[in-house]
């Protein structure tokens, strides 16, 4: 009888250098199966958060994507890359002597609040079914449809001219390059990311996310299991009800069901009796709740022996 598949979220500490990609390839290897994947790219030069879901956690990955994130940017003034960050190939130089960290911080300021931010040329995206990073190495460039996007806060926090340090806190689907290339051309000397640090992807932080060799060695000591938080992590923001064992069984078997008035939509977590995820529901119009993601864990947690 083949061992049951790991299912949980590990927030692994990414180390600069390695893609996303690559990490999620290390973990699929040590846990033995193919249900991984990661909920949010990290650029091989940035390092930190990167959420890896196990098993049944990769069907709640878009809403660990769906999060805030926080970051510690560094961004080198006076220079301008094609990529917007040290990786690239410099496109303008401009003298940032002058620049004081008054200035930078009111510019920097400028910056908060929902906008709308242009995705670089060099990003996974994808045009016409082609990641447009593919493009920009053969020098094309194409129009990119602006997102929506918000940055809830901006701190200066080491001024070393001509470099910086920015701490932000923002919305999904933000690009922290193109702020720095954005700064730059505010201040009319032109910048790059240097480095980025995930600090923070949700409710999941740096100071408790695991680095791969520390991941490696709970595995090769048969105990990787237990660096795994529970899928439901991901799903905290929705409100919980407890169902009785006759709605259990209409749940799991896709039905609608009702329950407590006091609930509110649009979605809502279902816990059996003895505490198991059963699933996320969704409130329809009539009132009743219709299984949206059904979640088949075991009586007793099958990442524990």
């Amino acid at each position: 009888m083949s061992e049951p598949e790991l299912t949980g979220i590990l927030n692994v500490n990414k180390a600069r250098g390695m893609t996303s990609h690559d990490v999620v390839a290390r973990v699929r290897r040590l846990a033995g199966q193919r249900g991984v994947g990661h909920a949010g790219t990290l650029d091989p030069m940035a390092s930190g958060v990167l959420l890896v879901c196990l098993g049944q956690a990769t069907r709640v990955a878009e809403y660990l994507m769906a999060s805030d994130k926080e970051y510690r940017a560094r961004i080198r003034l006076g220079i301008s890359t094609d990529t917007y960050d040290a990786e690239g190939q410099i496109t303008a130089q401009a003298d940032s002597q002058g620049l004081t960290r008054e200035t930078v911080q009111r510019e920097l300021l400028g910056f908060l609040g929902r906008q709308e931010q242009i995705p670089p040329m060099y990003s996974a995206l994808k045009h016409q079914g082609t990641p447009l990073y593919r493009l920009a190495r053969k020098g094309q460039v194409v129009p990119r449809e602006a997102r929506t996007i918000e940055f809830l806060a901006l701190e200066l926090t080491e001024w070393d001219p001509p470099e910086l340090t920015v701490e932000t806190h923002c919305s999904k689907g933000t690009y922290v390059r193109t702020l720095a290339h954005d700064l730059g051309q505010r201040l009319g000397c032109g910048a790059h990311l240097t480095g980025l640090t995930r600090l923070a992807s949700g409710s999941f932080r740096l100071e408790q996310a695991i680095p791969l060799e520390d991941v490696e060695r709970a595995f090769a000591q048969g105990q990787g299991h237990r660096l795994l938080l529970p899928l439901d992590a991901a799903l905290s923001s929705f409100p919980a009800s407890t169902v009785d064992a006759g709605t259990e069984k209409h749940i799991v078997s896709g039905q609608q069901v009702r329950l407590p008035a006091e609930q509110q939509g649009p979605l809502c977590r279902a816990y059996s009796a003895d505490g198991r995820l059963l699933a996320l529901l969704r409130l329809s119009d009539d009132g009743w709740w219709q299984p949206h993601k059904v979640f088949q864990q075991r009586k007793h947690d099958e990442n524990h022996p």
